[in-house]
């Protein structure tokens, strides 16, 4: 009994409660009453809650959630059995940012409401959030320029080899061009992001490395090592550890 789930008392029944009564969901009309290319497939009041559910329970990955919404029975209470496929919950979430961001002030006005709030103290705390960027592809402008040229002089190497040696055989030559043709590509990116963004500067004024595939992205050391990546800052209420406010920075400080 899918009712019998999410029970007075549960996160599962405050999170049900809130969304449904609470927020002003608004917003999102224009996205789900769509008359020219047809209404969304689930309602922005289910897709919410299974997101939020999922990144409660630790699940960020959308077919994780999707994979919960057709096995787990909390998931499938919360749904009403809705079992959107996991493109749905990650198209939902990348194209409604800036119509979810509001709903997380709306969550603390209700908590004040509900004197969760102290105002006295608060607290601030960071970790480091691996990016989904390999440090490979970091430098500073001058340090990009250099692995540029080198991978222009590797590809170019590659046909003198083939001008100086006609008698290679069609498979090295294959070979050899799927090669060059790998490194033309990471060439190209390179002299791409070189062109369409500035160089970043550290506190002293000074350059420092940015990363072609997540460029708000930084180098930082953890206790596991240095990864490219960001710096999670949260500030809570001492009363009831409410977080305030929490932001991901590419930057090393707090």
């Amino acid at each position: 009994n899918f009712g019998e789930q999410d029970r007075p008392g549960t996160f599962e029944y405050a999170l049900c409660y809130i969304v449904e009564n609470k927020l002003d969901l608004s917003g999102f009309d224009a996205w789900y009453n769509n008359d020219k290319t047809g209404a969304a497939a689930y309602p922005p009041s289910v897709m919410l809650k299974i997101i939020l559910l999922g990144y409660a329970h630790g699940l960020i990955s959308s077919r994780r959630i999707a994979k919960a919404c057709e096995h787990n029975i909390l998931f499938m209470s919360v749904s009403g059995d809705i079992q959107p496929h996991y493109t749905s919950i990650a198209g939902f979430v990348a194209k409604m940012h800036e119509q979810i961001e509001p709903l997380f002030t709306q969550v603390l006005m209700i908590c004040d409401e509900e004197d969760l709030i102290g105002r006295n103290m608060f607290a601030i705390d960071g970790c480091k959030l691996k990016s989904n960027a390999s440090k490979e592809w970091s430098g500073t402008f001058d340090e990009l320029g250099r692995k540029k040229a080198k991978l222009e002089r590797a590809s170019k190497r590659i046909i003198e080899r083939h001008q100086s040696q006609d008698g290679l055989g069609e498979e090295l030559i294959t070979q050899d061009l799927k090669q060059k043709e790998k490194l033309d590509k990471s060439a190209g990116k390179i002299t791409e992001f070189l062109a369409t963004h500035k160089e970043k500067t550290g506190s002293k004024g000074k350059p420092v490395k940015s990363n072609i595939t997540d460029p708000d992205s930084a180098k930082m050391t953890t206790s596991k090592g240095t990864i490219q990546g960001y710096n999670g800052i949260a500030i809570n209420d001492d009363k009831h550890q409410v977080i305030l406010q929490a932001q991901a920075w590419g930057s090393v400080g707090e």
